[in-house]
């Protein structure tokens, strides 16, 4: 087994615990998805096509789907614990939002079908090795004026928080931000600070 493929076993394996109090919990440390939506929709006014990376329980999902009412959505996520919870929170959106049960290391949109908006918020620094593949499998999914949208953590300059997240599978070395500039023309970059700078959040909206 290679160690992406242990490091996506880890993860559902965490997930099938957490997922019966995710939505509990993290509103209290899972800052900026509310705004990520709200700024999302003044960057693309009206994506016909949008794809939701690590989508767990649904949340951004339903949001996304008021954001954009016309808009035919796609949720992927490793956890079928997660999106068994996804399933039934987006049950009236059912007929324009879709789930895959699936890791995303490969594209899902068709040839000439490509999405117009990718949504990935609080799941990059989770998958370590792979975070850089994911990004660069992004631009092969996106339409040629597609944009990509990311909130996620960045950075702290405390080594035993960093440990301790590390415990729960985050990275926050801020190199999920030099990735994204890296191939991503940025239109939103923006750092935000947790709990008096216990941490630093970062939001970004790049084509």
């Amino acid at each position: 087994m290679s160690t992406a493929d242990r490091n996506a076993e880890s993860l559902r394996s965490y997930y099938r615990w957490h997922a019966r109090f995710y939505d509990l919990t993290r509103w209290a440390f899972l800052f900026g998805r509310n705004q990520l939506v709200r700024t999302v929709a003044t960057r693309v006014p009206s994506p016909s096509r949008i794809l939701e990376i690590g989508c767990g329980t649904g949340k951004n999902l339903l949001e996304l789907a008021r954001a954009f009412p016309e808009a035919r959505i796609t949720g992927l996520d490793l956890s079928a614990d997660m999106l068994a919870r996804a399933r039934i929170k987006t049950a009236a959106e059912a007929d324009r939002i879709d789930l895959l049960h699936r890791p995303y290391d490969s594209r899902v949109a068709a040839e000439g079908d490509e999405f117009d908006l990718i949504v990935i918020s609080y799941a990059l620094s989770m998958i370590n090795p792979g975070f850089d593949e994911v990004v660069s499998l992004c631009r092969q999914d996106l339409g040629e004026n597609g944009c990509i949208a990311v909130v996620d953590f960045h950075e702290t300059r405390w080594d035993w928080f960093r440990r301790w997240m590390g415990v729960n599978h985050v990275r926050m070395e801020g190199q999920i931000l030099e990735r994204l500039e890296q191939r991503f023309t940025p239109l939103v970059r923006k750092i935000g600070s947790g709990y008096g700078g216990l941490w630093n959040y970062v939001t970004f909206v790049g084509s």
